[in-house]
């Protein structure tokens, strides 16, 4: 019996490309989305079956799970991948927009996780792989928020793998490169997040769009496939490794973070974010 994976998140990006990824390779997978008529990016396969879910809406998550399950007859693999990124100063964001960002990068995660729970201690197996960044792993400035969330789904994730265990669930993070998965380079100045510029932060702002700027051509060519190459590695691996982080472009902060003294480390990232 071919396993079945559900993702979030579907629509475009690494939801979409994981989809179909799984689907060549054999697996049924339920594809989520907020809105189904956006699935234009999805194979047209039929072991790919699209539902709604908005991670924001607990009913739809039930929902989701339940019509996925009597569509396959069965859930392995749940993908906790909806999510987006709010840019910009952080004084500049309205205590509702950090909300939002918390409710779907974090929240959201924790009702999907919460909802499939019960059905994986039945059976006494499941895997849950969460899409972090290496903004998960790392504050990068104009993402503090974003950041904080990561941090938080990163650290939730940690500890859950400890009590899932001796169920024979396995929780795992995945951490795509921060200005690739991110999208720095296009939403410096935070316009996307439709925030107010404060002008005492305009130096900074200069500085910091020359910084990212000049990350452009760091990013891998192939990082999509890189991670969804990681998904699946997570996902089929039979291990309880934690953490993967495909993408060679944020491994030199990932290790300097990792691997060095808090002095080091800091002095690394201040050469990077505060030079002159």
């Amino acid at each position: 019996m071919n396993k079945t994976i559900l993702i979030t998140g579907t629509s475009s990006g690494f939801g979409a490309a994981t989809a179909n990824y799984f689907a060549a390779k054999g697996w049924n997978v339920i594809a989520t989305m907020r809105d189904t008529t956006k699935n234009g990016n999805l194979e047209k396969s039929g072991n790919i079956f699209v539902t709604q879910l908005d991670v924001q809406d607990k009913n739809s998550i039930d929902k989701a799970i339940v019509e996925g399950i009597n569509h396959f007859g069965s859930i392995d693999v749940v993908v906790n991948n909806a999510g987006y990124g709010l840019f910009g100063i952080f004084e500049s964001a309205s205590r509702e927009a950090i909300q939002t960002q918390f409710d779907v990068n974090v929240f959201g995660a924790m009702d999907v996780t919460r909802a499939i729970l019960p059905y994986f201690r039945s059976n006494r197996s499941g895997t849950i792989i969460n899409i972090s960044s290496g903004a998960g792993a790392i504050g990068f400035p104009m993402a503090s928020v974003y950041s904080s969330s990561k941090f938080a789904l990163e650290g939730w994730t940690e500890g859950l793998r400890y009590e899932l265990v001796s169920l024979g669930i396995t929780a795992k993070i995945i951490e795509p490169g921060g200005a690739m998965q991110t999208g720095f380079m296009s939403r410096v100045g935070g316009e996307s997040a439709g925030l107010n510029l404060i002008e005492d932060y305009l130096p900074f702002l200069e500085q910091i769009g020359k910084v990212y700027g000049g990350m452009q051509g760091t990013a891998d060519a192939d990082a999509v496939e890189k991670v969804v190459h990681a998904i699946y590695e997570a996902a089929t691996d039979g291990t309880d490794r934690l953490r993967y982080s495909p993408t060679d472009d944020i491994k030199p902060i990932l290790n300097a973070r990792r691997n060095t003294s808090e002095e080091e480390y800091q002095t690394f990232t201040n050469s990077i974010f505060l030079a002159k």
